[in-house]
């Protein structure tokens, strides 16, 4: 991890545990070559292919520059509804978080996308 990373890897997890609650399950931290798991539940297993989520999440990157200039304005963050959860993608600066949470209120995954993308915008990329 790199020193930029583990210095703002608390201030993403405070950040995501402000905007979620008990409902937060996981933080993840990526760029275009690095995936790390900054946060896991501890109810929650470690079988997830991070690597995988990765590749998915990673067309974020693409698809800010796809949504550019439209009119709906500017691209903010994107939710990923599941049977068991949400999963949560931010951007900023080059780099990115996904947040996977419990079920809860729409309003609170605005927060949570506001305070990260404020954050990943205060450091530059790993």
């Amino acid at each position: 991890m790199s020193q930029a990373l583990e210095e703002h890897t608390e201030e993403l997890l405070s950040a995501a545990r402000t905007a979620t609650g008990d409902e937060l399950r996981s933080l993840t931290y990526f760029t275009e070559e690095l995936v790390e798991q900054l946060y896991l539940r501890s109810d929650l297993s470690r079988t997830a292919d991070l690597v995988g989520f990765a590749e998915s999440e990673r067309h974020g990157f693409h698809a800010q520059s796809l949504y550019a200039n439209t009119q709906l304005g500017d691209y903010f963050f994107t939710v990923r509804v599941f049977e068991n959860g949400y999963l949560t993608r931010v951007i900023a600066n080059g780099h990115g978080v996904w947040v996977t949470t419990d079920s809860m209120e729409i309003d609170r995954f605005e927060e949570l996308a506001s305070a990260l993308a404020e954050i990943l915008r205060s450091f530059d990329p790993v």
